[in-house]
């Protein structure tokens, strides 16, 4: 079943600016008394548990896990070298928000990150409601069934806090909806990184085997094989969430840094491999069309893991994405609208080799360059009678008053256009993809390259899909190929913060000064959230 539209059980307005207990004090929206909400186990799971499922999507900026503007995905995506919304005249500056978020000119004082961390924490306090409802009506009778229902909301609170854990460093564990102003209090990275470990590897057991992608009951949860996925990832970047001081150029190393697996011991790598294994065991594989994964009714993907479900008919989850890269006459001519904005960096064409005898198959799959035709195949033109040509090479930072100020840059084009979309396309039925199997398998490559072993095998699978030659597995090798595949997936700024290729200067970036101490590898706690809370103290570098 989709994430259901229940009521919701609390409403919370900001973390840390309130004590958790002030949260709690909304009365439920339809007014169902608290006594018949949990009365029955049905009731029980869709006021506790899938109630939660509501604020994985979103329609309003800074909300959900992807599809909305200046949240997770943004502040992932635009920091780095893969994608660029270049100031265009009058468009896109906004402040120089964008700028800024390609530059790692954030600040301290941004409402982007501000709403991202009340936005996480929102849904931490709601979990922790829950967590708290289905522990005090657990009963003999029942106790099976419950087990299951906290296991589940286990790991998606975690889940919520692997996004901290990534974003901000040492974030305060908060474990109860009713934790006094006084007794928040900031913990070290690497005790958020064992907290949610620890969530994941409990809760695991007690969670179904089904496909999370697929429709039918487990449609849009967290599943055995989504818990695998995040496990693997934090193990794979456990060298970076284990390192309490990120700035002070010495990091931990991945041989030394140990898992207990079903009471064996593993180093991190072996441990990235262990749970991709137990992915892999469920029956995920490589979809042989790579376009399939991001199709209009992607559903029956072999390949995804996790998804944010779309229904423009049933969910107001927006995807913005497609909207905001199409220029105008581009989307009008797909009966859509557009914003005409993000666009792939100068690195992301020489990574794709395009414009060569050489250049990757899926550049075409993820990128309109060149030429726009409609979906008849018609030639799109511009308001003047020309042809409409987007121009990758003519990207920049800030494009104002050049020839190519509307028609610079390679555009977004990974999903499938839904021709009955609504909302100007914002509003479709292409699930937004999250997690998926490609990603398993150069988890595995690298850690296995990482540990002194042959990765080959996990990076020439994904280059074959692909009808790509192959290659030998290095670290740089799959870097590239990390690229390749997860272009517009929101995995960019991991990538090369793990690769320790962050901070470093790329076209229209210059290094910041004192950046190599790798301080903008963690965003800052907002300094509200700081003025409200005097427990909590700033990342270093800020």
């Amino acid at each position: 079943m989709k994430a259901q539209h229940i009521y919701i059980i609390c409403v919370i307005s900001s973390l840390i600016g309130l004590s958790c207990q002030d949260f709690l004090k909304e009365t439920p929206l339809d007014q169902i008394p608290e006594e018949e909400a949990f009365d029955n186990e049905s009731q029980l799971y869709l006021n506790t548990v899938a109630t939660l499922y509501n604020y994985v999507g979103g329609y309003s900026d800074n909300q959900g896990l992807s599809g909305t503007y200046r949240g997770i995905y943004d502040l992932n995506t635009f920091t780095t070298d893969e994608a660029i919304i270049p100031t265009r005249g009058g468009d896109w500056y906004d402040g120089g928000f964008w700028q800024g978020l390609y530059l790692h000119e954030w600040g301290t004082k941004s409402h982007a990150l501000q709403a991202t961390w009340e936005y996480l924490y929102k849904v931490i306090v709601l979990s922790n409601n829950s967590l708290e409802k289905l522990n005090n009506a657990i009963t003999e009778a029942n106790k099976e069934n419950i087990e299951a229902y906290i296991a589940e909301v286990r790991a998606f609170r975690a889940m919520y806090y692997y996004y901290l854990l990534d974003l901000f460093g040492r974030v305060p564990l908060i474990l109860s909806s009713s934790t006094p102003m006084s007794e928040v209090k900031q913990n070290e990275r690497q005790e958020v990184f064992n907290f949610v470990v620890g969530e994941l590897q409990a809760a695991t057991p007690f969670l179904s085997t089904a496909r999370s992608n697929f429709l039918g009951d487990y449609y849009g949860r967290i599943t055995r094989p989504v818990a695998y996925f995040l496990l693997a990832k934090l193990a794979l970047n456990a060298e970076v969430y284990t390192d309490n001081n990120w700035t002070d150029q010495a990091h931990p190393d991945g041989r030394n840094i140990l898992f207990t697996i079903n009471n064996q011991t593993y180093n991190t790598w072996e441990a990235t491999k262990a749970y991709c294994d137990s992915v892999s065991s469920l029956g995920y594989q490589l979809a042989t069309d790579y376009e399939a994964n991001f199709s209009v009714y992607n559903e029956t993907s072999v390949e995804n893991i996790f998804t944010i479900p779309m229904d423009k008919h049933f969910y107001t989850n927006q995807m913005m994405y497609l909207f905001r890269s199409r220029h105008y006459n581009h989307a009008k001519a797909y009966g859509l609208g557009g914003e005409n904005g993000s666009s792939a960096t100068i690195e992301a064409l020489k990574t794709f080799a395009y414009d060569t005898d050489s250049v990757d198959s899926r550049f075409d799959k993820c990128y309109y360059a060149g030429i726009v035709y409609d979906l008849n195949g018609n030639v799109v033109r511009l308001d003047n009678g020309s042809i409409l040509a987007y121009l990758p090479w003519e990207i920049g930072l800030d494009i104002s008053g050049t020839a190519s100020e509307k028609t610079a840059g390679a555009r977004m084009k990974k999903y499938a256009i839904d021709k009955n979309a609504t909302k100007d396309g914002k509003l479709q039925d292409n699930d937004i993809v999250l997690f998926r199997y490609a990603d398993v398998l150069l988890m595995k490559c690298e850690a296995k390259v990482r540990n002194g072993e042959d990765g080959d095998y996990e990076l020439n699978l994904v280059r074959l899909r692909a009808g790509s030659p192959q290659r030998k597995a290095t670290l740089e090798n799959i870097l590239s190929e990390r690229q390749l595949e997860f272009a517009w997936e929101g995995w960019r700024r991991q990538d090369l913060i793990r690769f320790r290729l962050f901070t470093r200067p790329y076209s229209n970036r210059p290094q910041l000064p004192n950046e190599e101490s790798g301080y903008t590898t963690v965003f800052p706690i907002p300094e509200n959230i700081l003025t409200l809370n005097k427990n909590l103290s700033q990342n270093p570098g800020y």
